[in-house]
């Protein structure tokens, strides 16, 4: 495991700024006060081939004595670089992106199914959403009981959804994301 490049940490940071806005400050140096404010267990992202973990610090050096060879995973994995240098969030970011979601959209149950089988959130499926949302915008999709289940862009601002039909979509499903 190695640390990003200056390259690498403006890409991933950029993707995930699309996602969190200004709260990816809590990402890097968590809030004083919090149980994470000791400088050993500040959290940290690794690179291990093209994938980027997020793990806290102390836990990252203690994996320098193992070989990379034999280190397949540590942490959560954040998301991977492709070859042509772009970053592209996994699913399994949705933990650690989820609290610091700049927007939501909260849909209704009978619009979960088809998000999860890979649809587009239509406006009849949307419970609530954020304020002020703008056109083509990172969302986090939560159900109705707050439970993350994606990412997503927004397809027009909320302001432009709320005149528009119950069939017209709301949040394009960010399937390119969820590899």
């Amino acid at each position: 495991m190695r640390q990003l490049t200056e390259d690498e940490t403006k890409t991933l940071f950029a993707k995930l700024a699309h996602y969190t806005g200004r709260s990816i400050n809590n990402l890097i140096a968590p809030p004083a006060g919090s149980e994470e404010t000791d400088a050993k267990d500040r959290p940290v992202f690794r690179v291990s081939g093209n994938r980027v973990y997020y793990l806290r610090l102390s836990i990252a050096n203690l994996a320098t004595s193992i070989p990379r060879a034999n280190l397949l995973s540590l942490g959560t994995c954040v998301g991977k670089f492709t070859k042509t240098g772009k970053f592209r969030i996994h699913i399994t970011a949705l933990d650690i992106i989820a609290p610091h979601a700049r927007y939501k959209v909260w849909i209704k149950s009978n619009g979960e199914a088809p998000y999860m089988y890979g649809g587009n959130v239509v406006k009849a499926h949307v419970g609530r959403w954020s304020e002020d949302i703008p056109e083509h915008s990172g969302v986090v999709v939560f159900n109705t009981s707050d439970t993350p289940l994606g990412f997503g862009v927004t397809a027009r601002s909320t302001a432009e959804i709320r005149k528009l039909d119950p069939t017209a979509i709301a949040v394009f499903r960010a399937i390119s994301e969820n590899i």
